[in-house]
């Protein structure tokens, strides 16, 4: 069974600070007969909630588990550190991981970077979401690394941000269940690596029937007669004269 025929709808998960609006219009475009359902969900549960069958694809954070998920990388986000508007870090547009040695840096439970614990001295605490840690930025507690994207979808006008040159990325790739590459899979895979609408890769094509051309039958009065069995000759020129060859002179009359 196809997936267009096993759902009438396409599931896609994404995590915090992805942003699926421009896949999802090209999608509307194309398939508007099929609805997208946007589906989100936390980073650390994205992996589970493709396992589990609640989404035909999502947009995630690498690393996943390649033994029962497929997944295609599609960029990679730069990571920053969030700072009050009047820290130091925003004397420069970029800095090092050792300029910030010596500050207080906050480790959320769903940090996406993947390190034990970032460089800097740790705060009291471990605070449980990125959104609790961006708050203690905002009192000054201490600083925070995260994806650039994190640092947009918390905004705040009394924070900032700077690219950190030297600390860990966060790749975001495409994943969906290995087993179950569905059609409608394969068409989300076309959107996000740009294929044209006409593309057929990723697709079984239908091949195409073998043209075949009909020999035309002659029509019996149209038949050339077989060699050697031409009609009999009755020994006449056209004319009525006496067999000769063709075109000979005739002799002249005699004289009386």
């Amino acid at each position: 069974m196809t997936g267009s025929e096993a759902s009438p709808t396409f599931r896609l998960a994404y995590v915090p600070g992805v942003t699926p609006a421009k896949w999802v219009r090209i999608w509307n475009e194309r398939l508007p007969d099929i609805p997208l359902t946007l589906v989100p969900v936390p980073a650390a549960d994205a992996s589970d909630v493709l396992r589990r069958g609640e989404a035909d694809a999502g947009l995630v954070r690498l690393p996943v588990d390649r033994t029962v998920l497929s997944a295609i990388p599609l960029y990679t986000e730069a990571t920053v550190v969030v700072a009050p508007k009047d820290h130091v870090v925003t004397a420069a547009e970029e800095v090092s991981l050792d300029e910030l040695a010596d500050e207080v840096v906050l480790h959320p439970l769903d940090d996406v970077l993947g390190w034990e614990q970032p460089p800097g001295e740790p705060a009291f605490e471990r605070p449980a979401t990125t959104e609790d840690a961006i708050e203690h930025v905002a009192s000054g507690i201490g600083i925070l690394y995260v994806p650039q994207s994190l640092a947009r979808l918390h905004h705040r006008k009394d924070l900032t941000y700077r690219t950190v040159l030297d600390a860990p990325q966060s790749d975001v790739a495409l994943s969906w269940p290995e087993d179950a590459t569905t059609d409608l899979v394969e068409d989300f895979i076309g959107i996000v690596r740009g294929r044209t609408v006409n593309s057929t890769r990723g697709r079984t094509p239908t091949p195409p029937q073998p043209k075949t051309k009909a020999k035309r039958a002659e029509p019996a009065g149209k038949r050339k007669p077989a060699a050697g069995k031409a009609g009999k000759s009755t020994g006449k020129n056209p004319r009525g004269a006496s067999g000769g060859a063709k075109g000979a002179k005739r002799g002249k009359p005699r004289g009386r």
